[in-house]
């Protein structure tokens, strides 16, 4: 008998009917010998929905009270499921983010979980409940409830995951795995069986959007085997664990695109110790993710620092640039480009096969892509272009990569 966490996404619950489906696939579970805890994300955009309408409520809005009002989806899906299950014959009681034991800090809207007692949920197991906790959800020292952002319902999965020592994590979305790239670009592409964490990693660091990023970093640093799944098609999908069992890795696993990110350039910065630590200090206290950096040869005393930020943190950038905690430090020419897109290529078996980056940078010279900025990991090598031959660049790199072949 093993112990299953499953996770089902917002187009999994959408309606009745859907969740009368999840009700049966986890009644079969059972019946099977398997204990389930579900992981619940509110109804289909019902988040965007509430997001909206706070938005015509009020221009201000405390976090704490968004936070009260977006995790409401969650706890009104998790209710509705108990009674599909109900209705299925399968015993289950629902539980908040707090109830369930989520302790997180105070970060309204972008939680970070603190610590798990997953007592009443392990109680329920060994009365052989089904637990269904509302995702993305937990509750501060203060007591204030707290919401852990977008795609905060696969990290809560994982997490207790973890914290119960399940023998897997189930991911249910809308799409039936992992991918070499974006099908919806690439009708070629490819769906894998099996990915290390690593490379996962970088490629929801890099614009593939499922499972959450920092589901994926718990699942690593923890060593939850993840399986990202189908809620409409249950068939088997894609297995994340630390090592694949292949003897010998593909070069290149998957092409990535990400167009949600602006490029910043300071120039003629004054090249001294301590000007980019007050750049970048004064962003990251502003809560400004930057992603790509790069920094110019130094000509006569000055220099050029382009680096990348979520467009939906440009103007926050752009404000804490021209602030005079940084202006004082000698920068006064600022720029920004919401044009751009990155591609990126992704592998464990770039490591030992050298040129991968050639073979990109050709590719793109070939076809007349100009080349922003480059970017390189271990096992990734992203450059920025033009956001309108970004989809261009990925389905050249698939196919010049051998991606497109079914025998993957």
């Amino acid at each position: 008998m093993a112990l299953v966490v499953q996770k089902f996404g917002g187009t999994s619950v959408a309606n009745p009917d859907r969740m009368r489906v999840v009700a049966d696939h986890v009644a079969r579970c059972q019946r099977r010998g398997d204990s389930v805890v579900l992981v619940i994300s509110a109804m289909g955009k019902e988040t965007d929905e509430l997001l909206h309408m706070a938005s015509q409520v009020s221009d201000t809005r405390p976090g704490r009270e968004m936070d009260m009002l977006i995790t409401a989806g969650e706890r009104k899906a998790c209710a509705l499921l108990c009674m599909a299950l109900a209705g299925a014959g399968v015993e289950a009681q629902s539980f908040t983010g707090s109830q369930a034991g989520f302790l997180t800090d105070s970060n309204h809207r972008n939680a970070k979980i603190m610590s798990i007692t997953p007592g009443r949920i392990a109680d329920a197991i060994a009365a052989g409940i089904v637990p269904v906790v509302a995702g993305s959800q937990g509750v501060s020292a203060e007591r204030n409830v707290t919401f852990l952002g977008r795609g905060g319902s696969d990290t809560t999965a994982v997490a207790l995951a973890q914290v119960l020592g399940a023998d897997v994590c189930e991911l249910y979305t809308d799409v039936s795995g992992v991918y070499s790239a974006d099908p919806r670009i690439v009708p070629k592409a490819q769906k894998m069986t099996h990915i290390t964490f690593d490379e996962l990693l970088e490629m929801t660091a890099t614009g593939c959007p499922k499972p959450a990023m920092r589901s994926v970093e718990v699942a690593h640093n923890h060593q939850v085997n993840l399986h990202i799944r189908s809620a409409f098609t249950w068939e088997t999908g894609t297995l994340v664990t630390q090592e694949v069992p292949e003897m010998e890795q593909p070069i290149i696993r998957a092409v990535t695109h990400d167009l949600s990110e602006s490029k910043v350039t300071v120039s003629d910065v004054p090249d001294r110790p301590g000007v980019s630590a007050g750049i970048f200090r004064a962003l990251a206290n502003a809560n400004v993710n930057v992603d790509m950096i790069v920094q110019n040869v130094s000509e006569e005393g000055t220099t050029d620092i382009s680096f990348t930020v979520p467009t939906e943190d440009l103007a926050r950038a752009e404000e804490i640039l021209a602030s005079e905690a940084v202006t004082s430090l000698g920068v006064d020419r600022i720029g920004a480009d919401n044009t751009i897109g990155r591609v990126s290529v992704i592998g464990a078996g770039m490591k030992s096969n050298p040129g991968v980056a050639a073979t990109m940078f050709e590719t793109l010279a070939e076809n007349d892509i100009n080349i922003g900025m480059i970017s390189t990991s271990a096992i990734r090598v992203s450059c920025v272009i033009d956001a309108d031959r970004c989809e261009e660049a990925v389905q050249l790199l698939h196919t010049v990569y051998g991606l497109d072949a079914a025998d993957r």
